[in-house]
């Protein structure tokens, strides 16, 4: 255990409240939420029953120990551990939306319980609400983040690709701390370490459920920079990796060689009116497509709905919740059933795609606060030139 003693325990009896009328214990193996227990990846389970005291039954690194840390080879040797000591549970959690089938089989046969549930839903929604330790992670990285973004400029010569962009970016974000780590859920999600989008490479649909594409430099990874030179007149897309503590930021500035269109800057203010919409309106018990909506109609009074998350291919999401992974609760959708909370990490970013020119708009990193929001990712808003 990694994690402060009170903080631990605020963050297992989050957990417990959320699956406890669902079932009796549940067994936790999916890194991100092992790291959220504890502070530290393992190879092994943390079984939770719904009152009292966690259970770390750990195969790697062999030489963890302490208070109810419980050494295993295999899962067949936790459900006897337990059973010994009439621990096993009648209605078990797994994270089933995670599991491979066949690890899901093997669990189900070994605890024998009269019926498994999926906690994956409880787990989600219990690190939805950052304690305020995680808030400070957070804030950390997004002051690094911050850091990065405001040397960009310095890294672009003029007839560089979007490719040789990125590589500097992401060396220069390694030298700041950078883990490297960019965690995301989801089955048909990919790691990569960020995404640049010059010119009309934004307008390039793909495979992933993000904001926006890009062709990429290969088809096994097809998203981001395409190689292209950068030019005069486009903008330049930054959506770069934002992790330096285990808890990220998630921030998008413009940058841009010479002026760019009319119609970009226009929509590029749009972008930055919806963020202050968002400031004044996202309070707890707000719902999430409510806010949805405001930007919808927003653009729809600007007459950008066309290019708005999107041109040829649209994003049906305008946010979402950040934290230990890039796609957490909750998610700024038209038929998302969220309501805020206060301790809500959300990542905002409503985005354009103008055709010929490239994407505008920002992303901030916001905490929802009981009267306020905070932003932690405060950089330039504006578009910013990459030349002098």
């Amino acid at each position: 255990m990694l994690l402060p003693e009170n903080e631990a325990h605020i963050r297992l009896d989050k957990v417990q409240r959320e699956f406890r009328n669902g079932c009796e214990a549940i067994l936790v193996t999916d890194n991100a939420n092992l790291y959220y227990l504890t502070g530290r990846v393992f190879s092994g389970w943390a079984y939770l029953p719904a009152a009292g005291e966690a259970v770390f039954f750990v195969q790697r690194p062999v030489e963890l120990a302490g208070a109810n840390v419980v050494g295993v080879r295999k899962p067949e040797q936790m459900a006897e551990w337990l059973r010994s000591r009439d621990m096993i549970p009648g209605r078990l959690g797994l994270e089933l939306d995670l599991l491979p089938y066949n690890m899901a089989e093997r669990l189900r046969k070994a605890f024998e319980p009269l019926e498994t549930v999926d906690c994956t839903p409880a787990l989600r929604q219990a690190r939805s609400r950052k304690t305020e330790m995680e808030i400070a992670m957070i804030r950390q990285s997004g002051v690094k983040q911050t850091e990065v973004y405001s040397r960009i400029p310095s890294l672009f010569t003029i007839g560089m690709t979007d490719y040789e962009l990125d590589v500097a970016i992401e060396h220069l974000s390694r030298q700041e701390g950078c883990l490297g780590q960019f965690r995301i859920s989801g089955s048909s999600m990919e790691f990569f370490m960020g995404n640049i989008l010059a010119g009309e490479n934004a307008d390039y649909p793909c495979p992933y459920d993000f904001a926006l594409g890009g062709k990429g430099m290969d088809p096994s990874l097809p998203v981001g920079a395409s190689g292209d030179e950068i030019k005069r007149g486009m903008t330049v897309m930054v959506d770069e990796n934002g992790n330096y503590t285990g808890y990220m930021t998630d921030m998008t500035r413009v940058f841009s060689v010479g002026e760019v269109p009319a119609e970009a800057q226009r929509a590029h203010q749009l972008s930055i009116d919806i963020h202050d919409m968002f400031r004044r309106e996202a309070r707890p018990g707000v719902e999430a497509k409510v806010l949805y909506d405001k930007a919808v109609q927003m653009v729809a009074d600007a007459d950008m709905a066309g290019f708005f998350m999107g041109h040829r291919q649209h994003a049906g999401f305008i946010g979402h919740g950040v934290g230990i992974e890039i796609n957490e609760l909750p998610v700024i959708a038209p038929k998302s059933h969220a309501v805020l909370a206060e301790g809500n990490v959300i990542a905002l970013e409503p985005k354009f795609v103008i055709p010929h020119v490239g994407a505008v708009g920002i992303e901030n990193t916001y905490v929802i606060r009981r009267d306020s929001v905070e932003c932690l990712t405060n950089a330039p808003e504006n578009i910013i030139p990459l030349e002098d």
